[in-house]
């Protein structure tokens, strides 16, 4: 198999706030304008401690169409709440995979026992975009708990892969998705290897969360870097230098037109315009600030 070529190694944008409760590093579209396509935006919390209060940070109610929302904790809790009646907590390892769709109001803020205790906080928001034909279909949510993640243990100890999307070695994730893509951890121990295969037109990258990597027997990527890889070959091998969980994200292209304004990922712009008037109209349900 030929080795699926490295196109760079990032080092984390700037941080900014979101709201007063997500310190972010925007990797794409904003840091790096790279082609993650389906995966639209990639907001990487790193590592960061917030002090204890009563009343938990977060951001405020905000709506959503024609995209999904994948937030990955690390560290901390996530309190959601949405105008489809969803609502939940993810702890340390869990995924929230909303499905805005045809549009939701939605609200996500630090989990109350968290805010009071404070700590270390560290999290990933991913944008997924969908397929036109399926941008206005119902809105749903999928709650993936750490403990009920498919998983294959890799050889001589190296560790594990923790499947949250796609497939791995013949072994299916839980999420259900929209077009093919694979969304995976590699939880490895010092000195453990990984070995991954994507097809050449699959878009590709793997976020170091934690440790650092030897990528293809050669490059380093340390903690809190993005590996983006060329459009050719379909081999990774990755080595962990200490121990490490890395974010492994690659996904078919939607070659499909976008256009994106705020909160709203659609094809042109009068479904953004159409977007931007059914908000207004209260159309997108209701959900308190």
């Amino acid at each position: 198999m030929e080795i699926k070529k490295i196109a760079k190694i990032f080092t984390p944008p700037a941080p900014h706030m979101v709201g007063d409760g997500f310190r972010v590093h925007n990797f794409f579209p904003g840091g790096y304008h790279i082609d993650m396509n389906p995966f639209f935006l990639m907001d990487y919390g790193s590592k960061i401690n917030f002090s204890a209060r009563k009343n938990p940070r977060g951001v405020g109610m905000h709506p959503h169409r024609g995209f999904e929302t994948v937030t990955i904790a690390y560290s901390g809790a996530v309190a959601h709440h949405d105008s489809a009646g969803n609502c939940g907590v993810i702890y340390p390892g869990d995924v929230q995979w909303m499905t805005a769709a045809s549009g939701v109001l939605h609200k996500e803020y630090h989990e109350t026992q968290y805010s009071l205790q404070g700590g270390p906080f560290q999290m990933v928001q991913l944008w997924v975009n969908l397929p036109a034909k399926d941008k206005m279909s119902k809105p749903k949510y999928q709650a993936i708990k750490h403990s009920e993640m498919a998983y294959i243990d890799l050889p001589n100890q190296a560790g594990k892969i923790e499947l949250i999307a796609g497939n791995y070695q013949g072994v299916k994730a839980n999420a259900n998705t929209f077009s093919p893509i694979h969304v995976y951890h590699a939880r490895l121990n010092k000195g453990g290897k990984a070995h991954f295969s994507f097809p050449e037109n699959f878009n590709t990258g793997f976020m170091v969360i934690e440790g650092a990597i030897k990528v293809n027997g050669s490059e380093k990527a340390d903690v809190n870097h993005f590996v983006y890889f060329e459009n050719t070959g379909t081999a990774i091998e990755i080595e962990a230098l200490d121990n490490s969980i890395v974010l492994v994200l690659s996904g078919e292209p939607i070659n499909e037109p976008i256009a994106h304004y705020g909160p709203f990922l659609m094809n042109t712009e009068a479904e953004i315009n159409q977007a931007i008037a059914d908000y207004n109209q209260g159309k997108f349900g209701y959900l308190d600030e």
